[in-house]
């Protein structure tokens, strides 16, 4: 089933890990995007997600289409080629409200 997929799940929540830890200390999203290296490096990781969204086969993600694939890549392009236009509140705000429920999402698909 799916190896290389899975191989790329577990990648996906390496990244998301990364994620969680470099943005837990912060209370807000101007503290957040005032220390310019975890905000640099947690974007990063969105970019590193999203690519790897892009690495999973059709199959996978249309078995498991109850995941935004879609969005994951499209946040990705967004820093990718927006950089500096990217609103912190929304970065704070994806992180906070939803990127535990991908990762719980995604601990689902390898169990």
């Amino acid at each position: 089933m799916f190896n290389k997929d899975i191989l790329l799940i577990k990648q996906m929540l390496q990244t998301i890990e990364r994620i969680v830890e470099y943005s837990s200390g912060f209370d807000n999203p101007d503290d957040f995007a005032e220390d310019y290296k975890t905000y640099d490096a947690t974007l990063m990781n969105f970019v590193a997600l999203g690519e790897t969204v892009g690495k999973l086969s059709e199959d996978f993600r249309d078995k498991y289409s109850n995941i935004e694939w879609s969005k994951i890549n499209a946040f990705r392009n967004i820093i990718a080629h927006d950089y500096f236009g990217i609103d912190e509140e929304e970065v704070f705000g994806i992180i906070k409200k939803h990127i535990s429920k991908l990762q719980i999402d995604l601990k689902d698909l390898i169990n």
